[in-house]
């Protein structure tokens, strides 16, 4: 059995190596590394590069959207992109809890974001936090795509999941699943097809039950799975080997 963490910021913390060998122990042997702003997304490329099963992410954060200006700076990203190792667009979307950059701006830069993934055939990975009408909209009048990419960290519900799993996105489950209060994660995993699903960590973050309090780490998807396959009514197995071809299918190429 093989597990896939498809999102884990590996890049932000102080012994990947390390996590990486501890996931490996635990049946962990495929990692996403997203970026989140430029310099970010050249950690992650660079990390990558160097080490075995792991692809990276390059792209901008809504968070960091205010210092994204695709006339200056989309050039220095497509570039990025097209490094050997390099599997994706993202962490790219809207955050309309925080509104760390206008949301005018976050629109512009996820626009221009998604056109770079469909010129260069890239999945990307979404992040939707309290904007998910807008997210929606905004990819309905984009169309479906194939393998188009994955809503990350999941949290939207199981009608909201089947209409962006017909424009051509997975849903992935982290840490939030084992979350005491998450009943709407667990109800929405439930209404949803576990061959479109995919498992992640976002490490650093996230850590889920029993490990809470802690900074996450990728060894830790395991619980997630877990979880994930208690809900489902499925083995720990079969929720592996769907997540995991899930993964292979949309990011190793």
């Amino acid at each position: 059995m093989i597990l896939a963490d498809s999102h884990c910021h590996l890049h932000m913390t102080p012994d990947p190596d390390g996590q990486i060998g501890r996931a490996r122990s635990a049946g962990v042997g495929r990692f996403l590394v997203p970026g989140t702003t430029l310099a970010d997304s050249e950690a992650a490329a660079a990390l990558a590069a160097s080490r075995e099963d792991v692809v990276a992410a390059v792209g901008v954060h809504p968070h960091e959207a205010k210092d994204f200006d695709p006339s200056k700076d989309g050039a220095r990203l497509e570039a990025l992109a097209r490094m050997p190792g390099v599997a994706a667009i993202g962490e790219i979307g809207l955050d309309f809890h925080y509104d760390h950059s206008p949301r005018e701006k976050q629109i512009e830069v996820l626009e221009w974001m998604l056109d770079c993934a469909s010129r260069l055939d890239l999945p990307v990975l979404l992040h939707n936090r309290e904007s998910g009408a807008e997210m929606l909209a905004l990819l309905e009048r984009r169309g479906a795509r194939a393998d188009a990419g994955v809503f990350h960290s999941f949290t939207e519900d199981a009608a909201y999941g089947r209409r962006a799993i017909e424009l051509g996105y997975l849903v992935s489950f982290s840490g939030m699943i084992t979350f005491r209060p998450a009943e709407n994660i667990r109800a929405a995993a439930a209404g949803l097809p576990l061959d479109a699903m995919l498992v992640e960590t976002d490490t650093p973050y996230l850590a889920p039950v029993p490990h809470r309090g802690k900074p996450n780490e990728p060894a830790f998807v395991v619980e997630t799975a877990k979880r994930l396959a208690e809900v489902k009514g499925a083995s720990l197995g079969a929720v592996a080997e769907a997540t995991t071809g899930n993964f292979e299918r949309l990011f190793v190429r």
